[in-house]
């Protein structure tokens, strides 16, 4: 309900940038082929990208997504030009006979401009254009949430991922571009610049693929896994920067060991591992993770959590994206909170991996005040919105009740482990299908659970009453929350002893043989709640 009365607020052109209409529906991206040119003096870009897509079903006009100030200079389909229309970040594209369903065709999108610049990225999207120490370009692109499309002419459609994706780009001699997957051999021309080529050969997010252009220096690792496989490990950092490079991303292998562990093999295997040094904080990139912590611990130095834990957060966070963002993917922007709740939990199995439970759920709780509880994780389907911020903290509060809900790590790791590297692994889902996997591999109903916790504000809040009743102690309890029938259980100690209760929205009592006090005591590292002891029962 609360969803569909927020749609007021929203556009035309919010709608052609998030929804699925026969446009967009008609037509399934198999392949993107870049090719840029970089200019870094005028901070402008030019070049193609030819789309292969197969037809899903017969049409005769499909929508590309290209942002207003970027220009296109053609569009063509066979040898022969199309025709057009742009409406706000949409392009329509026409074509003059049909195109038949089940044929795999391409067209050829010619384009240049100057992208949007980032005003505060990566939060801010756009194209980062800075110098290093030395006055050499440094450049980086990060576009999460806005949108590859600021940059070059793709399907916005998160949905939709290609099978693989060529990158060509062309930067002045002296500099360095570094992408996504695996680099072939660079070919340089005789008007001073160097074209370089990199290949995807997974299925990616549009908004993981970036560039960075500087003068990077490679260091090169290896990682080997539990069954013996080898993983490439590229680092691609500023030439200053390598001593403290080799330093640093020693904390890269016995991370990737507890989310093989946990979560199953890097999913990337075959493009490798790297982590590329940006001139903003970070960004998931699949195969390339933009790392700007400046070799610090916690967050850009910051020990957010209090903790005193050694150990770098961009690395961390931003590596657990590529089991929760880039290989498991949200259908629309409104399930943004699947990657970022899931990824902000994988901080917590990776703390718990390299110390001990105890710490692990000190570090869960340790930013529980941060989160206001004032609009929900979800956000709103077709109109390209995300969810409320709260999607990493809450998100990671809430996975943990989650788990003391399941109440047996034997069926809940191996739950979680399922999730990523089997059932979900290179899959693009949904809240239902989420909430779905979890209620089959559980045995329980979390359907309440989850409505609560995502669709929601607020948490839910255990009221209890306690009374001495001929002689013993009548504890009353039951749950106040926004969704009928609500019935979480949950673990507590009423004076030495230690129940699970199974309250719902309606009052349940239990009676207690001997004295105890007036308070009900709820292990709140456990259980991402309120409580609110009333003296007298109501409703």
């Amino acid at each position: 309900m609360l969803l569909h009365a927020q749609r007021a607020e929203f556009t035309r052109a919010d709608s052609l940038r998030g929804s699925l209409r026969p446009e967009r529906t008609c037509y399934d991206v198999k392949s993107y082929d870049l090719h840029l040119r970089v200019d870094t003096t005028n901070q402008s870009i030019s070049g193609s990208n030819r789309i292969s897509f197969q037809a899903v079903q017969d049409f005769k006009k499909l929508q590309i997504d290209l942002f207003a100030n970027m220009s296109i200079q053609r569009i063509t389909f066979k040898g022969a030009e199309l025709k057009y229309q742009r409406e706000f970040d949409a392009v329509f594209v026409e074509f003059s006979e049909n195109v038949v369903a089940g044929s795999t065709e391409n067209i050829t999108v010619y384009f240049s401009g100057k992208p949007l610049i980032a005003k505060n990225p990566p939060w801010d999207g756009g194209f980062t254009w800075t110098q290093d120490n030395h006055g050499l370009p440094w450049i980086g692109v990060s576009c999460q949430g806005i949108g590859a499309s600021l940059w070059w002419p793709t399907k916005e459609d998160p949905a939709d991922e290609p099978e693989k994706m060529n990158l060509h780009i062309n930067v002045p001699n002296g500099l360095r571009c570094v992408a996504n997957g695996n680099e072939e051999n660079p070919t340089t021309s005789a008007d001073g610049t160097t074209t370089y080529h990199w290949n995807i050969s997974y299925p990616i997010n549009n908004y993981n693929v970036s560039i960075n252009i500087g003068d990077y220096v490679h260091l090169h690792d290896t990682y080997r896994a539990e069954d013996g496989d080898t993983l490439s490990l590229d680092y691609y950092v500023i030439r200053d920067n390598r001593q403290k490079a080799i330093s640093q991303f020693r904390q890269v292998k016995p991370m990737l060991a507890c989310y093989e562990k946990f979560l199953g093999k890097y999913p990337f295997w075959n493009d490798g591992y790297a982590l590329i040094e940006t001139p903003y904080l970070g960004m998931e990139h699949q195969s390339g993770i933009a790392y700007g912590n400046r070799y610090k611990t916690g967050y850009a130095g910051m020990d957010r959590s209090g903790m005193n834990l050694p150990f770098d957060y961009i690395i961390i966070h931003e590596t657990g994206h590529e089991w929760w963002g880039n290989s498991v993917t949200c259908r629309d922007l409104a399930d943004m909170w699947i990657h970022e709740s899931f990824c902000t939990y994988t901080e917590a199995i990776y703390v718990e991996c390299m110390y001990n439970y105890d710490t692990a759920m000190t570090y869960v709780n340790a930013l529980r005040n941060s989160v206001s509880n004032t609009k929900p994780i979800i956000g709103v389907y077709g109109v390209n919105r995300e969810g409320h911020g709260d999607m990493y903290v809450k998100g990671m509060l809430f996975l943990n009740t989650l788990r003391h809900v399941v109440n047996n790590d034997d069926i809940w790791w191996p739950m979680i482990k399922n999730m990523s590297d089997t059932t979900f692994k290179m899959t693009a889902v949904n809240y239902d299908d989420v909430v779905t996997f979890f209620n089959q591999k559980s045995g329980l109903d979390l359907t309440r659970v989850f409505e609560q916790y995502v669709k929601h504000p607020s948490v839910p809040e255990l009221e209890y009453c306690i009374k001495k009743k001929k002689g013993k102690m009548i504890v009353s309890y039951r749950w106040k929350a926004q969704v009928e029938g609500f019935d979480m259980p949950i673990d507590v100690n009423i004076g030495d002893e230690h129940f699970r209760l199974k309250p719902g929205t309606s009052w349940k009592s239990l009676s207690v043989d001997h004295p105890i006090d007036d308070r009900l005591l709820i292990d709140d590292r456990k259980f991402y709640i309120r409580k609110k002891q009333v003296t007298k029962k109501n409703g």
